[in-house]
């Protein structure tokens, strides 16, 4: 039936919601039944026996096979990648909520009359692009044109900015590498040109620890921190290589700009673009920028044997560039997805604990939109957290309650700036300081298989996963994590990540505004990967059986902490920058 692809995408999601197996009717898991052996940290929180085979029961009940329905789904193809906003988003919004209804957990988003609620929290938005031809570029008496000679983001600045030109090689400055391209030089009021070559050579991605703008810092954040006013970015030879494809993908991301709250006095975000142009130099702009500064034109196009570039200078004083950026805004809007499941104390069913995954996908950022032939499904980022949550929150069918609620969110927008948890923080449900911890959940789908090897060397072996949060941050939550792993499934809880001075890996995700809210925060992922922010991140290279036993942990963990006796506290130092709300 060739139905229009709306029509299809209706059909589909109707089909899979009649057609899912109720809960009862699960089989009972490929990892076998297991048994809790010991307590949840501590002998407080060991459950009565017969609440503890219930629970470990309903765990039990997420299987593999039911993770790989809701994934394939949420990762499918019809819903064209989950851009925030977009209509596949909106889709898999309704899919959630769908299901949500059927299992009865009770909506907690926005009122929709007397005490009633829906199951959707809206998030306000406004999208920016950038007008066309309304934007140029002018160097000495030479016009170019957006497009053909330069690519532009719209990050929110509109206007016209000029100024003198510096060089700042791949501009990156790390204290512990002595490392610094801006040695000697100063930047405010200027125009920086930099290398996009990605991280120095030698330098990987967990040497850039400590605070970013302190101990590290690259061109978009150091020129945002120290007053340039615009940055013309250089690509590879590879890169320039493939400038069509390139083009036609930025005019179109330029449609897709992110979007930012609306809401006046909003958090800034942590990695958020500076608000001065960014461009994206040809090579023919590169070379009439660079023309005349005594060097070779070659060497600015790519590293030298030695993996070196030119060192940092100012340019000739008499270069002229101006840079004007026109953007036209529209509003938009988006939504959490917000459901809860009651705890059974009168008292403590008044504190939650709230675990979130962001169902949001990646529009690749260094390539815009995606082409006919190339959705980016987003398969492991993050169907697998959208799946592991709908599993959760299935399975709580059958589990006891525990003393406390148990507070389900599906985040929107985490990659176009963490807007979702950033707007349920500034708009929240309940108190925040109500919420006792929060668990993300985000990329717990792939296995490093055999050797390592560059391409997956930062991915989580068999039976292994990523753990941030709770041991840099809370003496109490650690324990309880690592107590009900050992005692259950005893998976290889790797701390690799879990420090809050690597400001490259720790704010990366939507654990990070209730950090800044003072709550004790768990994230869990099973690393990057080559097919990450790429359409090659699809459903079939997901390992399911692994997400089940990590969604299976993930579960018991969630709720031994829901009804122990004490609430966790954040008893380590914050992470500097990130600041810390008093409670």
């Amino acid at each position: 039936m060739n139905l229009p692809l709306t029509a299809r995408v209706i059909v589909c999601a109707i089909f899979i919601a009649l057609c899912a197996s109720n809960f009862t009717g699960r089989a009972s898991g490929s990892s076998g039944e297991v048994k809790l052996a010991g307590t949840a940290g501590n002998a407080q929180q060991k459950p009565a026996s017969k609440t503890a085979d219930a629970v470990l029961d309903a765990a039990t009940q997420i299987t593999a096979e039911q993770l790989k329905d809701y994934l394939n789904f949420i990762a499918s193809d019809e819903l064209e990648g989950r851009d925030t906003p977009s209509r596949g988003l909106d889709i898999a919004a309704q899919f959630i909520a769908l299901h949500l209804s059927r299992w009865k957990l009770k909506p907690m988003g926005d009122p929709l009359s007397g005490e009633q609620r829906s199951y959707l929290q809206r998030i306000p938005l406004r999208r920016d692009w950038i007008d066309a031809p309304q934007t140029s570029l002018k160097f000495d008496d030479r016009r170019f044109s957006l497009g053909d000679d330069f690519l532009a983001l719209p990050t929110g600045f509109a206007g016209t900015t000029s100024g003198p030109l510096v060089y700042v090689g791949d501009g990156w400055m790390i204290k512990s590498k002595k490392i610094n391209a801006y040695e000697g030089i100063d930047v405010k009021g200027k125009i920086l040109i930099a290398n996009n070559v990605g991280l120095p050579p030698g330098i990987a991605e967990a040497d850039l620890s400590g605070t970013l703008g302190e101990d590290w810092d690259y061109p978009l954040t150091y020129a945002r921190r120290h007053g340039a006013v615009g940055i013309i970015l250089i690509p590879s030879r590879e890169a320039l290589a493939n400038w069509e494809r390139q083009r036609q993908a930025r005019m179109e991301q330029s449609h897709l700009a992110a979007p930012s709250l609306e809401e006046p006095g909003g958090p800034e975000l942590m990695l958020s673009w500076p608000r001065i142009p960014i461009i994206t130099a040809s090579a023919s702009l590169a070379n009439a920028l660079l023309h005349g500064e005594g060097r070779d034109p070659a060497a600015f196009f790519s590293r030298s044997a030695e993996g070196k570039l030119p060192v940092s200078f100012p340019l000739q004083a008499n270069k002229k560039l101006s840079i004007t950026i026109a953007l036209k805004s529209a509003a938009a809007a988006t939504q959490n997805v917000l459901a809860v499941v009651e705890g059974s104390d009168p008292v403590l069913k008044h504190e939650y604990v709230s675990i979130g995954a962001h169902y949001d996908g990646a529009v690749s950022p260094a390539t815009g939109t995606a082409q006919a032939d190339a959705i980016y499904n987003a398969a492991d980022d993050n169907a697998s957290g959208t799946a592991a949550l709908l599993a959760m929150a299935e399975a709580l069918m059958r589990a006891p309650r525990p003393k406390r609620s148990l507070l389900f969110i599906w985040d929107a927008g985490e990659e176009r700036g963490l807007l979702g948890s950033y707007h349920f923080t500034v708009k929240p449900v309940v108190p925040l300081n109500k919420i006792v911890a929060h668990f993300n959940i985000d990329m717990i789908g792939r296995t490093r298989q055999g050797v390592a090897t560059p391409a997956n060397e930062d991915l989580a072996g068999p039976d292994e996963v990523f753990v941030v949060g709770p041991r840099s941050l809370s003496t109490s939550l650690s324990e309880l994590v690592d107590g009900v792993n050992q005692s259950y499934l005893n998976l290889k809880l790797n701390h690799r990540y879990d420090n809050v001075n690597n400001q490259f890996f720790f704010p990366r995700s939507d654990h990070v505004p209730y950090l800044q809210q003072g709550i004790p925060v768990l994230s869990w992922f099973t690393g990057l990967h080559e097919d990450y922010h790429r359409p090659s991140d699809s459903a079939d290279k997901i390992d399911y059986l692994k997400m089940e036993r990590i969604t299976r942990t993930l579960l018991v963990t969630a709720w031994s902490l829901a009804d122990a006796a004490k609430r966790p506290q954040i008893d380590q130092p914050m992470p500097r920058g990130l600041g810390r709300k008093q409670r």
